[in-house]
């Protein structure tokens, strides 16, 4: 929304005072604590920040940080160094957000040098919230002191927003070290202090991003769900065009997307990115991402492709969207590259990896890469078993039992595969378990249970009608072929030879050879005239 430049004087004689708009602050009441505080003169540090910190709420950042930069020199010139180092913080996150990264940096070593001749109080603490938050991702045992250290100088000097931040950090921190029950329990503490109105907004807010990371890293669908609906509630006296909201709308997206309700999924995030524009970058990048994975699931190609790049254009790696998408459209060479490419970036946890993993496991079967299918699958199952979260665990079950499908061990697969469709059941993921339905498909084909497998394939596709998918996939496949490899063996029953199947399906040769491997061993065939007949016999050849 606009500002006026200065808003006229109010006639009740309480609005324009100092009192009056701390209150309509803590009230967070934005629009008329601008007003108020606009209206005080002269303007001194307090003021100037009360005035920042409601322009800041009403959207414009960039006024609200030139007002910061005003109220840090007058802190400054005040003797104010406390206050000054605060500010100095706020600036730092403040740039980070529209993505002055290097304003960011400076304004951080400000705010440390100021503090380095005061005496021990609350505003040492605030720098720790931006150091801590680099080293969760290098090295935890300096983020856990720093945590504890937050807790200490917030419990000494009763500054309540320091304890919440530092019981914050040490269960994302726990987390990181596997202890996942230990770090959710300090998470869902740390929102309780969050959302009790003890905190400054600002870091109320800032506890809720980082706790939906967590969830997000680990799958954890139902606690993402509580707590996004708990902080929508709290951010609804917020303007819309602030921070906040726009934040809450992009994970309510996720939540609304993981439930299968797309349209107004992509709804929340199309708003999100609206709302964010010019405030928070990230949150823009994270909004087109999230309706680049509901077109992609809905099977909107063309659109999910648009805006994976407008995720792209805003900062970040639209991974592992893009090379499912990429498989989708038929070039499973390309998302194999893909795939391959960002995992072997390095510089991720193994949180980090685990969505990759899910990705590479689909996309290895696809192109017929069983020995790396196996491999990403494993990894996975280890970083479900270790960090032990439903949603990680569920799709550790259903890559593991997709494997195990491929090699042809079908009753371990069955058993694999039930566990993905029970553990995506029960957490309400209903396109998840309608995907592990068509692979259950797949294996009670496989071993000869006809009559399963179509109460499986009807299940499914009636919930893919439900949801909306555009195009369905299928699995009235014999011995466990995949899709693709009914391709090639369809292409390769026309007497045509490795180099033009490739040519016709637009794959490499290689990956082609791979792919007969796999034809051979599922089918029993030893050679193309094999196959050839088997894909005749089977009805491949008439559907």
């Amino acid at each position: 929304m606009s500002l006026p430049s200065r808003p006229p004087q109010c006639q009740n004689p309480q609005v324009g005072t100092r009192a009056e708009a701390d209150e309509l602050r803590r009230r967070r009441d934005w629009s008329a604590a601008y007003e108020a505080y606009a209206g005080i003169q002269p303007q001194d540090g307090p003021v100037t920040e009360g005035l920042a910190e409601s322009t800041w709420w009403l959207g414009n950042m960039e006024e609200a940080i030139r007002l910061y930069a005003d109220a840090y020199r007058l802190h400054v010139d005040a003797g104010d160094l406390e206050s000054a180092a605060r500010t100095a913080v706020l600036l730092s996150i403040h740039c980070r957000l529209v993505g002055e990264s290097a304003q960011s940096a400076g304004w951080d070593s400000r705010a440390q040098r100021v503090l380095e001749d005061l005496p021990e109080c609350a505003a040492h603490g605030y720098p720790l919230y931006l150091g801590t938050a680099g080293l969760t991702g290098s090295d935890l045992d300096a983020a856990d002191a720093s945590a504890r250290r937050m807790q200490d100088l917030g419990r000494n000097h009763g500054d309540p927003n320091l304890v919440a931040l530092g019981v914050y950090f040490e269960g994302r921190i726990r987390i990181k070290q596997a202890r996942v029950a230990e770090g959710l329990a300090l998470l869902d503490e740390a929102m309780v202090a969050a959302l009790s109105d003890d905190l400054d907004t600002f870091w109320t807010g800032a506890i809720y991003c980082g706790l939906m990371d967590a969830c997000n890293e680990l799958r954890d669908l139902r606690r993402a769900s509580e707590w996004t609906e708990a902080t929508r509630r709290w951010s609804d006296p917020l303007p819309l065009a602030s921070l906040y909201p726009g934040i809450c709308r992009v994970h309510r997206a996720q939540v609304l997307q993981s439930r299968g309700s797309w349209a107004e999924a992509e709804q929340e995030a199309l708003g999100a990115c609206e709302d964010m524009a010019g405030i928070d970058v990230f949150a823009v990048a994270d909004a087109y991402y999230e309706v680049g994975e509901v077109r992609r699931v809905r099977g909107d190609l063309a659109g999910a492709e648009q805006a994976y790049h407008q995720a792209h254009d805003h900062g970040r790696d639209p991974q592992p969207g893009m090379a499912l998408l990429r498989l989708a459209q038929g070039r499973p060479d390309e998302a194999a590259a893909s795939i391959s490419a960002v995992l072997c970036a390095g510089g991720r946890s193994r949180l980090d990896r685990a969505s990759l993993l899910a990705a590479q496991t689909t996309i290895a079967l696809a192109s017929g890469d069983l020995d790396l299918a196996e491999e990403a699958s494993g990894e996975l199952a280890t970083t479900a078993h270790d960090f032990d979260s439903p949603g990680l665990r569920a799709d550790s079950h259903r890559s593991c039992g997709s494997v195990m499908l491929a090699r042809g061990r079908t009753m371990e697969a069955l058993a694999e595969l039930r566990l993905a469709f029970n553990a995506w059941n029960q957490l309400d993921v209903p396109y998840e378990a309608a995907r592990t339905r068509m692979l259950l498909a797949q294996a009670y084909r496989a071993c000869g249970d006809t009559d399963a497998a179509v109460r499986e394939e009807s299940a499914a596709q009636a919930c893919f009608e439900r949801l909306g998918v555009l195009t369905v996939e299928t699995s009235d496949s014999p011995d466990g072929l995949t899709a693709r490899e009914i391709e090639v063996l369809r292409v390769l029953a026309t007497g045509k030879s490795n180099k033009e199947i490739a040519e016709e399906l637009f794959l490499s040769p290689k990956t082609v050879a791979r792919h007969l491997s796999n034809i051979f061993a599922k089918t029993g065939a030893t050679s193309r005239a094999a196959a050839t007949a088997y894909a005749y016999d089977s009805g491949l050849m008439a559907r």
